[in-house]
């Protein structure tokens, strides 16, 4: 496993290449993220210290994917290779069974992000992330966030606003 230093705005991966490595970040935080036809970007994740990001489509069929990957902040990341995961997985297979948990747990996080953005409303989701994830609310630039949650920026804004005036 490489270490590998990325500066702010810099990618890690970029849309149509293949995944060739998921990343554990140590150090920093990073978005995954898809642009429509019209040129708009989705935030699909958002990782902080002690998260894996990766376009796991890409990564698992190693074919060329659909997500970039970016750093928002100078971060440091590990690089897991494909080909020597696959290795390992046959030679300590209590880490076939922690990545076998990590795809579960990222497919559920993937259902329950797809459910509440069917089901809340904007105002609904942005309080669900900040009260499990406030470290992103506080580090990450409120444009991705606002992506991330499927609302423009301005929409966030008169959230929080409207949330700065309820504790007030």
């Amino acid at each position: 496993m490489a270490k590998k230093f990325v500066k702010k705005r810099r990618s890690l991966l970029t849309e149509g290449d293949v995944s060739r490595y998921i990343y554990f970040i140590e150090k920093g935080a990073l978005r995954s993220f898809t642009i429509d036809k019209e040129g708009t970007e989705h935030v699909i994740q958002l990782g902080l210290e002690g998260h894996w990001i990766a376009d796991l489509s890409s990564f698992i069929t190693q074919v060329p994917g659909n997500i970039s990957i970016e750093a928002i902040e100078d971060s440091e990341v590990l690089l897991l290779p494909h080909r020597e995961l696959e290795l390992l997985y046959n030679e300590v297979p209590a880490l076939e069974r922690y990545f076998r948990h990590l795809y579960q747990r990222a497919y559920v996080g993937l259902q329950q992000r797809l459910n509440t953005a069917v089901s809340l409303n904007a105002e609904d989701r942005y309080r669900m992330l900040i009260h499990d994830f406030p470290q992103v609310a506080a580090r990450v630039p409120l444009i991705y966030v606002a992506s991330f949650l499927g609302i423009t920026p301005e929409s966030l804004s008169r959230i929080r606003k409207q949330l700065f005036h309820e504790r007030a």
